[in-house]
């Protein structure tokens, strides 16, 4: 199924979690088989970190891990089997469909429509994390980076509910309870050479774009493949072709797609809000479609859809991301990315078998925060995204 086609007009509001712990424990104790086979993947995670968790396991927590593949949901669960906890999830709305979104409720998950503002997820939020022995997963990127090695921005929400949280906590019972905050840092790493996935991409890539390589190495026949695709899609949208640098361009022709979008649902164009949150809007008003469209309307929003996909899947690239480290994974993590563009797959399968390392941060209480809360709540919690940030950038720049 194309990106394009996967909007939908008759879908619920809000898909709270129901999470059922005897089934829940049932796929724990499968996951890490399942996911071997199914996605691929092995976790790692040292046991000073799980020592970590154990030295506040009778408290509230919140994990904040960064988000580079579509498969960290599976990475998380599995390390909820290695806690011997029961996480709850914060997923994307779109990602409840049929019998997926079922199970995804079964095991604590729970949905958010992004870029509209989801009062009934807050408010499940806040309310989860208000309980005795929460556990909840909050991807603070807000959407995936699709980039093994870097993190895009935090965003300030994930570490305001938790304090809004806590202010309710504090009215209720007088006192200041334990919440901490855990970073996540999730990096993966193939665990067998990958020239020949790399070969077999490219050489994909080459045949569906008509290019003839005229080198056998690899990083010339990806630039050459992604100076075709940047050309097709400033042509595509009427973006003049300059000899500027790569990353101008990218960057100029985000800014039109997203401008070209914003200006066909009549959107004012907020320039100080990410790009990102400005695309998790325009998904949401196409997603939220309830009348019955013309032929014309349909096919506007396909446009409308490929477009918003486009935006997300090239947020987090930049020239110079396999160039500077020419690893296995900032190869293949571009070339799926060049993969989704090119084939319209939203979700490629893995390319070979991998590890992922999780490495946790010093957990923080916001206990020992809440009175520069109160008296600057916005620096307070500018402040505590960025070290958030930096924490887990800096372990993932650590994990081998």
């Amino acid at each position: 199924m194309s990106a394009a086609s996967n909007f939908n007009n008759s879908s619920p509001e809000f898909y709270p979690p129901k999470l059922n712990p005897v089934f829940t424990r049932l796929v724990q104790s499968i996951s890490y088989v399942g996911a071997y086979y199914a996605y691929q993947v092995k976790l790692v995670v040292k046991p000073e970190d799980i020592a970590k968790i154990k030295a506040i396991e009778d408290k509230r927590i919140v994990y904040l891990p960064n988000h580079p593949t579509l498969d960290d949901g599976v990475i998380l669960f599995m390390f909820s089997a290695r806690l011997g906890q029961l996480f709850h999830y914060i997923v994307a709305k779109e990602a409840f469909k049929g019998w997926t979104g079922k199970f995804l409720q079964s095991i604590g998950a729970y949905s958010i429509k992004r870029g509209l503002g989801d009062r009934a997820s807050i408010s499940q939020t806040l309310e989860l994390i208000q309980q005795p022995l929460s556990r909840l997963v909050i991807f603070p990127e807000g959407g995936c980076s699709y980039k093994n090695d870097t993190v895009m921005p935090f965003r300030s929400g994930a570490i305001q509910l938790p304090f809004s949280a806590m202010n309710q906590l504090v009215k209720k019972q007088g006192n200041m309870p334990d919440l901490y905050l855990v970073p996540v840092s999730l990096k993966y790493r193939y665990t067998k050479p990958m020239n020949w996935a790399i070969e077999q991409s490219l050489s994909q890539l080459e045949k569906a774009l008509g290019i003839q390589a005229n080198t056998t190495e690899f990083y010339p026949r990806l630039r050459a493949i992604g100076e075709k695709i940047l050309i097709s899609i400033e042509k595509e949208y009427g973006v003049e072709v300059t000899t500027e640098d790569w990353n101008s361009r990218i960057e100029r022709l985000k800014d039109h797609i997203l401008h070209d979008c914003e200006q066909k649902l009549q959107l004012t164009p907020k320039d100080h809000i990410p790009a990102r949150e400005r695309v998790y809007k325009i998904q949401s008003i196409i997603d939220s479609q309830d009348e019955k469209l013309t032929e014309e309307q349909e096919q506007t929003y396909e446009a409308l859809y490929r477009s918003a996909f486009r935006l997300l899947n090239f947020d987090a690239i930049y020239d110079g991301y396999v160039g500077e480290k020419p690893t296995p994974e900032r190869f293949l993590d571009t070339l799926t990315t060049l993969e989704r563009e090119v084939f319209q797959i939203e979700h490629p399968s893995a390319k070979g078998r991998r590890k992922a390392f999780i490495s946790l941060g010093e957990p923080i209480n916001l206990k020992d925060y809440f009175s520069a809360y109160q008296e600057d709540k916005t620096a307070t919690i500018e402040s505590l995204t960025t070290k958030i940030q930096q924490t887990v950038q800096n372990n993932i720049d650590l994990l081998a």
